[in-house]
Order: structure tokens, then sequence, then C-alpha cells
């Protein structure tokens, strides 16, 4: 073989393999297409193994968000600790409101529910988680027409003789009780014998509820005559006055009498008789 006819072969040769691996890449090709879309001759179904992916543009997923959807959850709001109980409340006009503490009693926590619906009245009703269980129905009934169940500890204690532990569990079983008859838990709290101390509003606190005292005590728990407890009432009426009554813990029927003695007074003389808003919430 002659020198001069080196190179025309080697063109010759390498012009061969490049046009055969144009052919066969374009094969390859044809064959990935059809098998994608299935238009091709022979194959009416798309090849087994994984499918192939459709690329995402880069401003797709640039956008989307990295935490979810929606506006962030907002913090739960903190009820304010009191360092005391406040014995009136605040609000515009002539208001009062009427509180009744210890119960249920299925005695006369009717009777005085039957009073304030006939009035078209709110009051609050602080009440005991011992006395809880016998009073279910009661207790739906006052979250039914509007009125306001407060916590009242479970067994009546002096909380200032009490340790942290003791006062929790009495008032987180309150507030349990409550939940379980009325759907929701309390909002307000009052400590037996008005006896409070720093625990006792922190805890309070922290089970989401506000303290309550009074202005106008009615000693209707001595049984001082049905007059006796109305005029205590009708005597220190005034704007924001909270009114202290029971209707559990002994012989109510006086308190029970004196409310339908009270009560039209009051509204006669343009008191309008209400729940108090919370504040600290």
């Amino acid at each position: 073989m002659k020198k001069d006819q080196l190179p025309t072969r080697l063109f010759t040769r390498r012009h061969a393999l490049i046009a055969g691996a144009g052919a066969v890449g374009a094969a390859a090709t044809a064959g990935v297409v059809t098998a994608v879309t299935g238009d091709g001759p022979g194959t009416s179904t798309p090849a087994s193994g994984p499918q192939a992916r459709r690329l995402v543009k880069s401003s797709a997923y640039r956008l989307q968000p990295l935490t979810g959807y929606g506006p962030p959850r907002a913090a739960p709001r903190r009820t304010l600790v009191h360092r005391e109980a406040p014995l009136r409340v605040s609000g515009r006009g002539r208001i009062m409101v009427l509180t009744f503490d210890d119960g249920p009693d299925p005695r006369y926590t009717p009777h005085i529910l039957d009073t304030l619906a006939e009035y078209d009245v709110r009051a609050m009703f602080f009440v005991c988680g011992g006395m809880v269980a016998g009073g279910r129905n009661l207790l739906a009934r006052m979250a039914d027409e509007g009125h306001v169940v407060g916590n009242h500890t479970w067994s009546h204690p002096l909380l200032t003789r009490l340790t942290r532990r003791q006062i929790r569990s009495e008032m987180e079983r309150t507030s349990d009780a409550i939940e379980d008859a009325c759907g929701e838990r309390p909002e307000w709290f009052r400590a037996p014998y008005g006896a409070w101390n720093r625990t006792a509003f922190r805890l309070g606190a922290e089970l989401g509820m506000e303290p309550l005292g009074w202005t106008v005590d009615t000693l209707d728990w001595t049984t001082p005559g049905v007059r006796s407890i109305a005029d205590r009432v009708e005597r220190g009426a005034a704007p924001g006055v909270v009114v202290l009554s029971h209707d559990a813990g002994g012989d109510r029927s006086q308190s029970v009498r004196a409310l339908r003695r009270y009560l039209p007074e009051l509204l006669d003389s343009g008191y309008h008789v209400t729940v108090p808003p919370r504040h600290y919430a």
C-alpha cells in the first residue's frame, strides 16, 4: 500500500464511524420519543420501568412557600396575673352584677334560675366541683340561659392553708368538671371565704381565669331573714357593685325569696343587672 493512500482510507473510515454513530443516536432519540408519546409503530403502551419526569421551570419551585400555606399561627393570649381580686366591675351606666356561690343545689338553684329568667337577667354562678356531679343539668341550663359559670374550687377549702399542688388540684378538677358539663372551661374564679394569695392568683391565670371578689355581702348564709337580705342589696346598690349571695351550702330558701324581692326593685330603679366582660384575656 502506498503512503499517499493512507490519509484517504483513514478519512473514509472516520467518516463512516461518525455517520454510524449519528444514525444510532437518531434511532435512540426516536425510540425515546416513541416510548413516551406512544405515537410510534408497534408501541401502544409506555415502556416499563421508571417514567420520565417533566422538567420544572426554575421559577416554579422558587415560588413555592417553604413553611406551608396560610397565615402564621398567633401566639395564645395570656391572662394577667392579679395581685388582688377586683371588688367592683367597670362599665358605663348603672350596671350591677349578682353572684351566687357554692352550688349548684337542686333544692334552690332552679328557683333562682327561674326568677332570673322571668326578669331576663344574667348572673354569675361560682360553683364547687364536688357539687357538679349532682347538678350537671343545672350547669348546662346556666350556660344555655347566658349565665357565667365560674370556678369556686372543688371542696371549698381555705386556700391559704394549702400547698401549690393542692390549690391547683382544687381549681383544675373543678374547671374540668365545668367543661364536661357546659362544654367550655370557666373564665372566672373566686376563692372560698375571699381568702386569696399569690399562688391562687398565679394558678388561676395559668388556667385562663380572672378573679372576682364582691362589693356587697348579703350575709344570707347566716339566715338573717328575707327582709334583711333584700335591704342589704338595696342599700348597697350603686354602679359597678358586685353582690354576693348563695344558692347552696345550707338552707337557702331565704336567698331565693329575697331575690324575688330585690331584683324587681333594682330594675325599677334603673339598674342594668348583667355579667362583666373580661378585660385581660
